[in-house]
């Protein structure tokens, strides 16, 4: 591979997809002046910005989809599309691609976006940041915002669906939840975070895939068309929803309520949580939903007008949310449809049935999905595999037999749906374990699961080949508490392995490009205005790793 060349035979571009030279400022314009991205710093662009029109046809976002196709293909795409030969066989060859499309990114406002359309959008994230970090007279009681009147009917509720320790949680109101400072207090209580007592329920109830679509929680950080213009109104539309309405799921014929859905939070999970809190943590969790999404409101209406906020909000959902499914199953289709493997995490149960959906999709490929999908958060790896190239489709799963190789008693922070591994065999006879997987935040996951994966390697037959895409979660400059990328680079090469990007990955292989604004639940994430570039994620956290010596990247 020459990585400062670019092959003459590029893949057609994306659907409205612009890519011009940065401007002086930092910021990249096209000639219509109505398409930003960052300034591109490495050999290869291995990161995607999407392009998402309104109705009325400008474009509003530019979308950080933290993905990797690096595309073992002929050609070099937005992001990198590489050819990947056999060193034993000048005629075989494999397209691969792998790509997080990060099924529970709901919120418009989680990412800082560039908004043409709406100029008020920077001053208004800007005063959002400020209220949290320098509230001063705004840092009111929470019970001058979820008041003891809005308490008393959701207590009810509560008492109402037969859930104990109701009266214990009303203690904690009382004693504790009333008197805490809204910012301060409450959205800034490293514990409560912790204890998950706020993220938890949010996790769950957010966003959820029925049969008739999507179904919104009612607050600031989804994709809720309702008006949240007061805290009567939002109220009352959150009542309904949690205790009320009965949702069908995908896939499901029977319906329940939403908080039925809500599971307890286990203190063997989650040490700070008290058992005490433990025995009551579906009201105690209900309780703080509430309060975190009354708090988002009334914040909302306090730095800008419902009249603003609400519109420019709505425009965001409509280009960059609503139409994200259409979006990547287009570029599947379209710019990836002749890749024989492609590996997907974090995937929702609802876009696989899209997939399906597609014709050109599903007829092109075997779309793999875990035995054991993860059905509460929703996030799960999936292979497809070209059908032409791999006839039989998947031959076995494997999965199980990963998670069986970590380390007796070890604790590997691997959920649900994060790990798919399979066999296959291509046309040509040759056998192979796919693998498709999902690191944990802080990439502390990464190494175990490849020295897992590469123990099952060890019980195949020696001809078999490995190819492994994954989203390992690791960093440019990693720490104690955050898996190195270099590190993980030597640990694939002493394995007999390498990369995409060789046997040492460069820590300026940037594959994810994104900063966090203050108006998402994990605050520790958040980039203030002025330093974006400095505390955003970008890293080279996306690689597709096979055998060292059998295949090259060219």
């Amino acid at each position: 591979l020459k990585k400062n060349k670019i092959p003459q035979n590029p893949i057609p571009p994306l659907p409205q997809y612009n890519r011009v030279p940065p401007s002086p400022n930092g910021s990249s314009k096209s000639k219509s002046g109505n398409i930003y991205s960052p300034p591109l710093t490495t050999r290869l662009s291995i990161h995607l910005r999407l392009f998402f029109r309104s109705p009325s046809g400008k474009i509003i976002t530019a979308l950080s989809l933290a993905l990797l196709l690096l595309t073992f293909s002929t050609s070099i795409h937005p992001s990198t599309s590489l050819t990947m030969s056999s060193l034993l066989n000048s005629r075989s060859k494999l397209k691969i691609a792998s790509w997080n499309i990060a099924a529970i990114n709901n919120n418009p406002f989680e990412y800082w976006l560039t908004l043409p359309s709406h100029p008020e959008y920077n001053q208004i994230m800007i005063d959002v940041e400020n209220f949290i970090l320098n509230p001063g007279d705004k840092d009111v009681k929470v019970s001058e915002v979820f008041t003891e009147k809005m308490f008393t009917e959701l207590e009810t509720k509560m008492n109402d669906v037969g859930w104990e320790g109701v009266s214990t949680v009303r203690k904690y109101w009382e004693t504790d939840y009333s008197h805490r400072p809204i910012i301060t207090g409450f959205l800034q209580d490293r514990t409560l975070g912790s204890k998950r007592l706020a993220s938890m329920p949010d996790r769950i109830t957010n966003t959820l895939n029925v049969n008739s679509g999507i179904s919104c929680r009612p607050t600031v950080i989804n994709m809720f068309e309702g008006d949240l213009g007061s805290l009567d109104n939002w109220w009352k539309e959150w009542r309904e929803f949690m205790f009320e309405e009965e949702k069908v799921l995908s896939g499901k014929t029977v319906g329940q309520k939403v908080y039925e859905m809500l599971s307890p939070i286990k203190k063997s999970k989650y040490p700070a949580i008290t058992e005490e809190e433990e025995a009551v943590s579906l009201p105690l969790q209900t309780l703080c939903c509430a309060v975190f999404d009354g708090v988002l409101v009334h914040m909302m209406n306090v730095v800008s007008s419902a009249s603003v906020w609400q519109p420019m909000k709505s425009e965001i959902v409509t280009a960059l949310n609503k139409q994200k499914t259409q979006k990547t199953l287009d570029i599947i289709k379209n710019s990836y449809a002749a890749a024989d493997i492609i590996c997907l995490q974090e995937v929702s149960a609802a876009f696989i049935g899209h997939a399906n959906a597609v014709p050109e999709i599903s007829d092109a490929f075997n779309i793999i999905t875990p035995h054991d999908m993860d059905g509460k958060r929703d996030q799960n790896s999936v292979v497809l595999l070209r059908k032409s190239t791999f006839p039989s489709g998947c031959s076995s799963e494997m999965t199980s037999r990963v998670e069986s190789s970590f380390p007796e008693g070890s604790k590997v922070p691997v959920a649900k749906g994060d790990i798919l591994a399979l066999k296959c065999t291509a046309v040509t006879g040759q056998e192979y374990v796919v693998a498709s997987f999902h690191g944990d935040t802080n990439g502390l996951a990464t190494i175990p699961v490849l020295k897992a994966l590469n123990e099952v390697m060890k019980t195949q037959p020696s001809s078999t080949r490995l190819i492994f895409g994954l989203d390992a979660n690791v960093y440019s400059k990693g720490d104690s508490k955050k898996q190195d990328c270099m590190e993980f680079g030597a640990s694939y090469a002493e394995m007999g392995y390498t990369s995409n990007w060789g046997d040492e990955p460069d820590p300026k292989m940037y594959t994810t490009y994104n900063a966090r604004t203050y108006l998402q639940t994990q605050l520790n994430k958040a980039c203030k205005s002025n330093e974006k570039r400095e505390c955003g994620d970008v890293n080279p956290k996306d690689h597709i790793l096979f055998d060292k010596g059998v295949w090259k990247v060219a």
